[in-house]
Protein backbone atom coordinates (compact mmCIF):
# COMPACT_ATOMS: atom_id res chain seq x y z
CA UNK A 1 0.00 0.00 0.00
CA UNK A 2 1.79 3.39 -1.35
CA UNK A 3 1.51 6.43 1.50
CA UNK A 4 -1.62 7.98 0.37
CA UNK A 5 -3.21 4.84 0.53
CA UNK A 6 -1.86 4.59 3.93
CA UNK A 7 -2.44 7.77 5.59
CA UNK A 8 -6.32 7.78 4.24
CA UNK A 9 -6.84 4.17 5.51
CA UNK A 10 -5.29 5.57 9.07
CA UNK A 11 -7.55 8.51 9.28
CA UNK A 12 -10.59 6.46 8.41
CA UNK A 13 -9.97 3.92 11.18
CA UNK A 14 -9.96 6.79 13.02
CA UNK A 15 -13.37 7.81 12.45
CA UNK A 16 -15.97 8.84 15.06
CA UNK A 17 -18.57 10.30 12.87
CA UNK A 18 -21.41 8.18 13.49
CA UNK A 19 -20.58 7.13 16.39
CA UNK A 20 -23.35 8.72 18.70
CA UNK A 21 -25.75 6.93 16.39
CA UNK A 22 -25.01 3.38 17.68
CA UNK A 23 -25.12 1.62 20.82
CA UNK A 24 -21.81 0.09 20.32
CA UNK A 25 -17.81 1.34 19.32
CA UNK A 26 -17.34 2.81 15.88
CA UNK A 27 -15.33 0.20 14.44
CA UNK A 28 -14.90 0.79 10.45
CA UNK A 29 -14.42 -2.16 8.76
CA UNK A 30 -12.77 -1.90 4.93
CA UNK A 31 -9.64 -3.02 2.68
CA UNK A 32 -8.05 -1.36 -0.23
CA UNK A 33 -4.94 -1.11 -1.92
CA UNK A 34 -3.67 1.07 -5.02
CA UNK A 35 -3.23 -2.29 -6.58
CA UNK A 36 -7.11 -3.74 -5.93
CA UNK A 37 -8.39 -4.18 -9.56
CA UNK A 38 -12.03 -5.57 -8.54
CA UNK A 39 -14.06 -3.20 -5.69
CA UNK A 40 -16.95 -4.68 -3.69
CA UNK A 41 -18.97 -2.05 -3.04
CA UNK A 42 -21.40 -3.38 -0.27
CA UNK A 43 -23.84 -1.90 2.35
CA UNK A 44 -22.52 -2.03 5.42
CA UNK A 45 -20.81 -4.74 7.99
CA UNK A 46 -23.41 -7.20 9.66
CA UNK A 47 -23.02 -8.18 13.63
CA UNK A 48 -20.42 -10.95 12.83
CA UNK A 49 -18.42 -8.46 10.94
CA UNK A 50 -18.00 -6.58 13.46
CA UNK A 51 -16.90 -8.63 15.51
CA UNK A 52 -14.33 -10.36 14.14
CA UNK A 53 -13.00 -6.95 11.82
CA UNK A 54 -12.92 -8.62 8.92
CA UNK A 55 -15.46 -7.83 6.11
CA UNK A 56 -17.91 -10.39 4.55
CA UNK A 57 -16.70 -12.63 7.36
CA UNK A 58 -19.89 -14.48 7.43
CA UNK A 59 -22.23 -16.61 5.17
CA UNK A 60 -22.89 -13.71 2.87
CA UNK A 61 -19.60 -13.40 2.83
CA UNK A 62 -19.01 -17.35 1.96
CA UNK A 63 -21.51 -16.98 -1.15
CA UNK A 64 -20.19 -13.68 -2.48
CA UNK A 65 -17.37 -16.14 -2.49
CA UNK A 66 -19.01 -18.70 -4.34
CA UNK A 67 -20.34 -16.54 -6.97
CA UNK A 68 -17.52 -14.71 -7.57
CA UNK A 69 -15.11 -17.97 -7.71
CA UNK A 70 -12.54 -17.46 -6.06
CA UNK A 71 -11.12 -18.48 -2.55
CA UNK A 72 -11.11 -16.70 1.05
CA UNK A 73 -7.31 -15.50 0.33
CA UNK A 74 -7.80 -13.96 -2.66
CA UNK A 75 -11.28 -11.95 -1.80
CA UNK A 76 -8.91 -10.70 1.15
CA UNK A 77 -5.85 -10.02 -0.34
CA UNK A 78 -6.00 -5.70 -0.87
CA UNK A 79 -3.82 -5.67 -3.75
CA UNK A 80 -6.06 -7.80 -5.74
CA UNK A 81 -9.54 -6.45 -4.28
CA UNK A 82 -10.85 -3.73 -2.18
CA UNK A 83 -13.99 -3.92 0.06
CA UNK A 84 -15.82 -0.73 0.93
CA UNK A 85 -19.26 -1.10 1.85
CA UNK A 86 -21.30 2.05 1.53
CA UNK A 87 -21.03 2.38 5.67
CA UNK A 88 -18.07 1.24 7.15
CA UNK A 89 -19.43 0.56 10.65
CA UNK A 90 -22.55 -1.76 11.44
CA UNK A 91 -25.12 0.14 11.63
CA UNK A 92 -27.18 -1.86 14.22
CA UNK A 93 -30.20 -4.04 14.48
CA UNK A 94 -33.65 -2.88 13.10
CA UNK A 95 -37.54 -4.70 13.38
CA UNK A 96 -36.41 -6.31 9.83
CA UNK A 97 -32.67 -6.71 9.87
CA UNK A 98 -29.46 -4.33 9.85
CA UNK A 99 -30.55 -0.72 10.08
CA UNK A 100 -29.21 0.84 6.60
CA UNK A 101 -25.99 2.63 6.53
CA UNK A 102 -24.58 5.76 8.21
CA UNK A 103 -25.27 7.98 4.98
CA UNK A 104 -21.94 10.73 6.36
CA UNK A 105 -19.54 7.60 5.52
CA UNK A 106 -20.12 7.29 1.80
CA UNK A 107 -20.67 11.32 2.17
CA UNK A 108 -17.04 11.65 3.83
CA UNK A 109 -14.90 9.08 2.71
CA UNK A 110 -16.50 7.41 -0.58
CA UNK A 111 -14.85 9.60 -3.17
CA UNK A 112 -11.36 9.83 -1.46
CA UNK A 113 -10.85 6.43 -1.66
CA UNK A 114 -11.98 6.25 -4.84
CA UNK A 115 -9.61 8.28 -6.49
CA UNK A 116 -6.57 6.37 -5.20
CA UNK A 117 -7.55 3.42 -6.81
CA UNK A 118 -6.85 3.70 -10.38
CA UNK A 119 -6.67 0.32 -11.46
CA UNK A 120 -10.06 -0.67 -10.81
CA UNK A 121 -11.52 -2.70 -13.82
CA UNK A 122 -14.91 -3.84 -12.29
CA UNK A 123 -17.17 -2.66 -9.64
CA UNK A 124 -19.40 -5.25 -8.02
CA UNK A 125 -22.06 -3.19 -6.52
CA UNK A 126 -24.36 -5.10 -4.13
CA UNK A 127 -27.59 -4.50 -2.59
CA UNK A 128 -30.01 -1.34 -3.00
CA UNK A 129 -27.54 1.43 -1.13
CA UNK A 130 -24.95 0.39 -3.17
CA UNK A 131 -26.78 0.40 -6.13
CA UNK A 132 -28.12 3.87 -5.44
CA UNK A 133 -24.80 5.17 -4.91
CA UNK A 134 -22.72 4.14 -7.92
CA UNK A 135 -25.52 3.30 -10.98
CA UNK A 136 -27.52 6.99 -9.55
CA UNK A 137 -30.08 7.77 -12.49
CA UNK A 138 -29.24 4.71 -14.46
CA UNK A 139 -30.34 2.32 -12.03
CA UNK A 140 -33.73 0.48 -12.59
CA UNK A 141 -36.97 1.01 -10.53
CA UNK A 142 -35.67 -2.14 -7.99
CA UNK A 143 -33.14 -4.30 -7.27
CA UNK A 144 -34.30 -6.64 -9.34
CA UNK A 145 -34.52 -4.88 -12.62
CA UNK A 146 -31.27 -3.37 -12.02
CA UNK A 147 -29.37 -7.09 -11.62
CA UNK A 148 -31.42 -7.97 -14.58
CA UNK A 149 -30.40 -5.07 -16.79
CA UNK A 150 -26.34 -6.07 -15.54
CA UNK A 151 -25.94 -6.06 -19.79
CA UNK A 152 -26.44 -2.16 -19.18
CA UNK A 153 -23.69 -1.60 -17.03
CA UNK A 154 -21.08 -4.28 -17.87
CA UNK A 155 -18.29 -4.85 -18.05
CA UNK A 156 -16.96 -2.36 -15.71
CA UNK A 157 -19.84 -2.62 -13.23
CA UNK A 158 -21.94 -5.61 -11.79
CA UNK A 159 -25.29 -5.04 -9.80
CA UNK A 160 -26.02 -7.98 -7.47
CA UNK A 161 -28.77 -8.68 -4.71
CA UNK A 162 -26.88 -8.41 -1.32
CA UNK A 163 -25.70 -12.79 -1.18
CA UNK A 164 -27.53 -13.22 2.61
CA UNK A 165 -29.11 -15.83 2.96
CA UNK A 166 -32.20 -13.78 3.61
CA UNK A 167 -32.61 -13.22 0.02
CA UNK A 168 -32.69 -17.04 -0.71
CA UNK A 169 -36.15 -16.68 -2.15
CA UNK A 170 -35.08 -14.08 -4.35
CA UNK A 171 -32.86 -16.49 -5.81
CA UNK A 172 -35.23 -19.40 -6.04
CA UNK A 173 -37.88 -16.76 -8.17
CA UNK A 174 -35.13 -15.54 -9.78
CA UNK A 175 -33.51 -18.69 -11.62
CA UNK A 176 -32.23 -16.36 -14.91
CA UNK A 177 -29.33 -14.89 -11.88
CA UNK A 178 -27.12 -18.44 -11.47
CA UNK A 179 -27.70 -19.27 -15.12
CA UNK A 180 -27.30 -15.76 -16.82
CA UNK A 181 -25.22 -13.74 -14.74
CA UNK A 182 -22.92 -15.65 -12.35
CA UNK A 183 -21.09 -17.57 -15.30
CA UNK A 184 -20.31 -13.64 -16.47
CA UNK A 185 -19.35 -12.76 -12.89
CA UNK A 186 -16.68 -15.40 -12.97
CA UNK A 187 -15.25 -14.95 -15.87
CA UNK A 188 -14.77 -11.13 -15.46
CA UNK A 189 -12.99 -11.68 -12.01
CA UNK A 190 -10.73 -14.17 -13.71
CA UNK A 191 -9.66 -11.83 -16.58
CA UNK A 192 -9.42 -8.92 -13.99
CA UNK A 193 -7.33 -11.12 -11.53
CA UNK A 194 -4.95 -12.30 -14.58
CA UNK A 195 -4.36 -8.66 -15.56
CA UNK A 196 -2.51 -7.56 -12.62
Amino acid sequence: MNKECKALAQEIRSCHLCAGHFDHPAKPIFQFSEAATILVAGQAPGRKAHESGIPFNDPSGDRLRNWMGISRDTFYNPDKLAILPMGFCYPGHGKSGDLPPRQECAQTWRQPILDTLPNIQLTLVIGRYAIDWHLKESKKHNVTETVRSWRDYSPEIIPLPHPSPRNNLWLRKNTWFERDVLPMLRSRVRNCLNSD
